[in-house]
């Protein structure tokens, strides 16, 4: 076998092979020798078939699945045996003339093809000693926990029907059906719906209509969608909702007890404080971790800078730009609207692409060199948190991760980084600052892996692991377009 190589520029590989066509049909010989005792051909007594006429009668069939192993075993050998390691996988090609493949299946013509690829640059890890993080704390008052504790008491409390007129704080059990120039339209309808008034549930307008209203009440209110509203179609548009009130129900009062707990199922009120202590100590170690590993990367990202592969950049990139301008699509947003043009904002995402990229190979290569390993439990864990996210998809997701080559490898990555996190965090130098709630959660205008390079420079890129929550009847529902996040502590008791 003769390796050749054509080209050597800066990360760009070419690498012809020659396999001639002695080798091959030596090859081929071989493996005809080898089913010669296996083949059953009428006329001839098993082994006894003449090596020219299983040749005849078998040998472009054979030829075929030995130049597919060459081709599948033989570039990752080239490649180890050079050093290299390819960004991606290698592009591979040969001969499309129809008269040449068939003098190579008849071992009369050389096996050619060409090994096209770009490898991964050297990385020579540098020391960590000079990093340096501050760590940001949150001392978490009991008035916050008390605080979390109330709103979970205000989300069980129990309503009584009441006669009389609903005030601010009542629950209003509706049927409604919403209109946009006289006609329905997707996900305004909805029978039973259950409102608290003053909750802000719905849009604005909307419950400051029903004060007042009692149950047997029919009425018409009319609101405006605000600008921002998610579902385009009906963002700034005036609507009326047609309304039928079936009940009118007083709130109980808000007790925080055994009972409470009880009812959420927890054996007493002072592990539920526990619980929500937790839950708020995890949500703020969240974001503590998230601005630690922000410094970090920010800090690698100046240590390292070479070339990258750009194979791996417009992967990269492609995946952000698509979930840009889905996200464009669903907010009915432009470029423009976001102070920007597509021109800019595709450059601004280049440049993120690419330190992605970079950041990926050092974090690999330290991650490789410290031994870092993810185990079989982490995988299966990280595979269940799929599937909690998406009910009612598992077989589909099940089905996509056993039987795609590769696809493991999506959830192996964040927490092989992760882990890498981890091990960095026991090298450099941590500090530890107390700081508000309020600072901890303002955002972060410094560059970062989820960031462009400058602010405002093109729109919010969701996160690679959020997908889009409800259909579009859902989104046109009249809620408010992104109402507060409930807080961690309430997720766990509902």
């Amino acid at each position: 076998m003769q390796v050749t190589e054509t080209l050597a520029e800066g990360l760009k590989r070419e690498i012809k092979v020659v396999i001639p066509k002695q080798e091959m049909e030596a090859q081929l010989n071989v493996r005809l020798a080898d089913a010669k005792d296996k083949v059953r051909i009428n006329g001839f007594r098993p082994g006894k078939v003449p090596l020219a006429h299983l040749k005849k009668t078998y040998g472009k069939s054979i030829m075929a699945d030995l130049v597919n192993e060459i081709i599948r075993d033989r570039p990752g050998k080239i490649l180890s045996e050079r050093g290299e390691k390819s960004a991606t996988q290698p592009s591979i090609a040969m001969t499309e003339d129809q008269a040449e493949a068939e003098k190579i299946l008849s071992a009369q013509a050389d096996l050619e093809f060409t090994l096209t690829y770009e490898v991964i640059p050297p990385i020579e890890l540098k020391s960590t000693d000079k990093i340096t993080v501050t760590r940001e704390v949150v001392e978490i008052a009991e008035e916050e926990v008390n605080e979390q504790i109330v709103k979970i008491a205000e989300s069980a409390r129990t309503y009584e029907t009441k006669k009389g007129k609903a005030a601010n704080g009542d629950r209003v059990t509706m049927n409604y059906l919403g209109k946009v120039d006289g006609v329905a339209f997707d996900g305004g309808a909805a029978e039973d719906a259950e409102l608290v008034l003053g909750s802000g549930q719905f849009i604005p307008g909307f419950e400051d209509q029903l004060v007042s209203v009692k149950a047997g009440d029919e009425k018409v209110i009319t609101v405006t969608f605000p600008e921002q509203y998610p579902a385009a179609n009906l963002a700034g548009k005036e609507a009326t909702f047609d309304i039928t009130v079936k009940d009118v129900a007083a709130p109980g009062e808000v007790e925080i007890n055994d009972e409470l707990a009880s009812k959420l199922g927890i054996e007493s009120v002072d592990r539920l404080k526990e619980i929500v202590r937790g839950q708020i100590e995890s949500q703020y170690g969240n974001l503590t971790r998230q601005k630690v590993k922000r410094q970090i990367l920010d800090q690698l990202d100046e240590m390292y800078q070479f070339d990258t592969p750009q194979g791996l950049v417009d992967a990269e990139f492609d995946n952000i730009w698509r979930q840009i301008n889905t996200d464009l699509a669903q907010s009915g947003k432009t470029f423009e609207d976001e102070d920007t043009t597509e021109e800019e904002a595709r450059a601004e995402y280049r440049k993120l692409a690419e330190r992605r990229v970079r950041l990926g190979l050092v974090l690999s290569e330290i991650g490789e060199k410290a031994g870092v390993e993810v185990t079989e439990e982490e995988l299966q864990r990280a595979l269940y948190a799929q599937l909690q996210q998406f009910p009612g998809q598992q077989k589909e997701i099940l089905d996509f991760f056993r039987n795609t080559p590769g696809a493991s490898n999506s959830l192996r990555a964040p927490i092989f980084e992760e882990k890498v996190i981890d091990k960095l965090l026991t090298e450099v130098k941590v500090t530890d600052k107390t700081v508000t709630k309020e600072e901890l959660m303002a955002d972060d205008e410094a560059e970062g892996d989820d960031k462009p390079a400058k602010k405002k420079a093109a729109p919010k890129k969701a996160k690679a692991e959020a997908a889009a929550e409800g259909s579009e009847g859902e989104e046109a529902a009249p809620k408010k377009k992104a109402a507060p996040k409930k807080k961690a502590a309430e997720d766990s008791a509902e």
